[in-house]
């Protein structure tokens, strides 16, 4: 499998700082304990917000100490680079694409602060994308004056860089739930490399699927299976037994996403709620059985945001609990995109603000340093991850999803990231509102009469 190839811009390391240290009198508020934030633009991309620090005057390097994960993350892909350098079109000349951020003060408002904060200055950072289409470059690191370079010019620290992050990327024959093959995409080309079985479990949920060819190896499982699924009593309002299995072009199962908790709707409500979600368990065979390799669980947030919420967990062989990589939530409406990123935050987000109201405060270690990684002894995913494209209630399109080229090196690791996929998708259906009808291919048959 060939990847596409991919540069990521990562912007980070922010600061602020002025030429006088003492407050002036009668001023509003002083900048060492008023916040400060700046806007970040990349052009045809959405913008990006980000905190900035204050840093005393007498300092003239950037401090260790205040090092931060990354500000603001672009990821391009090669019609964005050409698109940027001017190589897209015919009759234009290679051109600079330039960086901008608009640094204020006071608070962020409801749309990224730009109509509350008061204009500081304004900085560009010159990007050379076509060198970063081969290596890793750094465009600036250190301060740079905001404005006219004098005495009395307020001066802003940022380190901005570029480096080759390539990508396999796949996409969906069409919606889960209707066994389509998946593709994998590079440019033009639509080369098959797996297909799905979509199946409906009987009623009984300790009842094994048909569509698991690992049938007789599936038990090295069941623990797993019967520790996720709860011994409560389960209402009539339940939407469970639904798995897809992935197959490899020769037909060997490389990867299950199997609903082990029931879609239960909350009492006197006709929603799945938070406080007791449904579950899929994402498998992988290994030594003849099939292990756990995620764990994904999906509710209806409540509120003005309906959207979707989940939590996605990392089960490694040597730890007695999941390790959480994502946690979020994407617009039931409108869909969105599901991303984890090691970088710096893992990123769930919808489709229009990517950074800004969804990030998961709790799901990777900080970078230290220039965007370094912390020690994360059970962690085996570093760097870009995975991204997937969730459609929203009533869509029936084709998922797309992206997965890091290093996290794949072996056909089970890029099937376990398509079967999450899967489930992401089908978890839309499932935390559906119990009074709104599923597509029929989601529903057991009705239970036929047996005449005596």
């Amino acid at each position: 499998m060939d990847p596409c190839p991919f540069v990521r811009l990562t912007v980070g390391n922010l600061a602020l700082k002025f030429p006088v240290a003492a407050k002036p009198a009668r001023a509003a508020v002083h900048p060492s304990s008023s916040p400060c934030y700046c806007t970040i633009k990349l052009k045809n991309f959405p913008l990006q917000s980000a905190v900035v620090s204050y840093v005393p005057p007498e300092s003239s390097t950037f401090p260790e100490a205040t090092s931060q994960a990354p500000a603001a993350t672009f990821h391009l892909t090669k019609p964005d680079l050409d698109r940027l350098t001017g190589k897209s079109s015919l009759f234009s000349t290679s051109k600079t694409p330039q960086l901008s951020i608009s640094v204020y003060s006071g608070r962020r408002g409801a749309t990224c602060g730009v109509s509350s904060g008061r204009l500081l200055g304004r900085i560009s950072v010159p990007l050379d994308l076509v060198t970063a289409e081969s290596k890793a470059a750094v465009f600036h690191n250190g301060w740079i004056s905001m404005g006219k370079e004098t005495k009395k010019s307020a001066q802003f620290h940022l380190n901005v860089r570029a480096e080759p992050d390539p990508r396999f990327v796949f996409q969906f024959d069409g919606s889960p739930e209707c066994s389509p093959q998946v593709f994998q995409i590079r440019g033009n080309i639509r080369q098959p490399v797996f297909t799905c079985k979509f199946s409906l479990r009987a009623a009984d949920r300790n009842q094994r699927s048909r569509s698991l060819p690992l049938e007789a190896s599936y038990s090295g499982a069941r623990g797993w299976l019967s520790s996720f699924g709860s011994e409560r009593e389960r209402p009539c309002k339940e939407r469970k037994g639904w798995s897809i299995t992935i197959h490899d072009l020769s037909g060997s199962p490389v990867a299950v996403a199997s609903m082990v908790t029931p879609f239960v709707a909350s009492p006197g409500s006709d929603r799945v709620s938070r406080s007791n979600p449904g579950c899929w368990l994402i498998l992988r065979p290994g030594d003849g059985t099939w292990k756990p390799w995620g764990r994904l669980e999906a509710w209806r947030e409540r509120g003005s945001a309906d959207g979707l919420g989940y939590r996605f967990e990392l089960i490694p062989d040597s730890a007695s609990a999941g390790i959480v990589l994502a946690e979020s939530n994407l617009s039931c409406s409108k869909g969105g995109k599901f991303v984890i990123d090691l970088n710096g935050n893992c990123v769930g987000s919808n489709a229009t603000t990517p950074r800004s109201t969804a990030t998961s405060p709790g799901c990777s270690p900080r970078g230290s340093g220039d965007f370094g990684y912390g020690l994360w002894p059970y962690c085996m995913y570093r760097g870009f991850v995975m991204s997937a494209m969730v459609q929203g209630e009533g869509g029936s399109g084709a998922p797309l999803m992206e997965v890091g080229v290093q996290q794949v090196n072996c056909t089970e690791d890029a099937a376990a990231f398509v079967a999450l996929s899967a489930a992401l998708d089908l978890s839309m259906d499932a935390c559906r509102l119990f009074s709104q009808k599923l597509r029929k291919e989601l529903c057991h048959p009705p239970p036929q009469d047996i005449l005596f």
